[in-house]
């Protein structure tokens, strides 16, 4: 299950909250003094609707005539993006005579990954349809009917990127069931096929013996899931050159030589 807030502060507040609860019980059933650490004046909190309105402004919000929302292509989140793209372009291109050996002497093939939603793909529009409160039921339908544009640019760097000899990799927090749906879109908006070998989908009843946090039962948090893959894509003579994603658990775990934080302040995924 995936747990979407309105932004990471926003995640924040709310633990506080929660911890103020949890703190105020004792031993006894009695309660104790406040966290000092709670917000202690509304003053302290950013207001829901300036906040959506900040992120609004932030990605440049464009409605079409159908009443779908959009970043715009020169709003400062496409600028900062850009930026980040034109970086591991350059670091890209300075590794690609730069090869590197397993453990026998054999040549290793080199690879990025990415992640999808709000890395490759962008989630807006949804976001916006629901006023940033993430539903399985609502998302899994969402994906099935509508094509996601691409986050601004990364298609073009992972179709470069594979020109380049680059193997591109997806891996994702999107169930299994989602995979033809997935494969499609991000054919439709211009990335590298997204076959059986490249594209790691959760598969929570039926989890790959790589990883080993899912037996007996599967209790894989994201990073688990998503460095345990990488391993696996590393142990078939991959190198990973450079890991994307739009959320520091995306990121983090290793395996993969340079990673690149997309940024994202719709929702934050531990």
């Amino acid at each position: 299950m995936r747990v979407r807030t309105l932004s990471k502060h926003s995640k924040q507040l709310a633990v506080l909250a929660v911890g103020v609860v949890a703190g105020a019980v004792v031993a006894g059933g009695s309660f104790a003094m406040a966290d000092n650490s709670a917000p202690r004046s509304d003053k302290q909190i950013t207001n829901m609707t300036t906040e959506v309105a900040q992120i609004e402004a932030y990605y440049g919000d464009t409605v079409d005539a159908n009443g779908e929302h959009f970043a715009s292509p020169d709003s400062n989140y496409a600028i900062q993006v850009n930026g980040i793209e034109a970086k591991a372009e350059k670091y890209l291109a300075k590794q690609i005579k730069q090869g590197k050996q397993d453990k026998h002497g054999k040549n290793l093939k080199k690879a990025i990954v990415l992640d999808v939603d709000d890395t490759a793909l962008s989630t807006y529009n949804y976001e916006i349809e629901t006023t940033f409160v993430y539903n399985p039921t609502s998302n899994a339908n969402y994906i099935a009917t509508k094509t996601m544009p691409a986050v601004f640019g990364m298609n073009t760097l992972a179709s470069w990127a594979q020109k380049q000899g680059y193997t591109v990799f997806y891996i994702t927090g999107r169930p299994e069931a989602q995979r033809s749906y997935t494969a499609a879109n991000l054919a439709a908006v211009g990335f590298p096929a997204a076959g059986a070998s490249n594209l790691f989908l959760k598969n929570s009843a039926a989890p790959p013996a790589y990883l080993t946090c899912a037996t007996p039962t599967y209790t894989c948090t994201t990073i688990q899931y998503k460095s345990q893959t990488r391993a696996h894509i590393e142990s078939l003579g991959y190198d990973i050159v450079a890991n994307f994603g739009d959320q520091y658990s995306d990121l983090s775990g290793g395996f993969a030589e340079q990673t690149y934080k997309i940024p994202n302040p719709m929702y934050y995924l531990p």
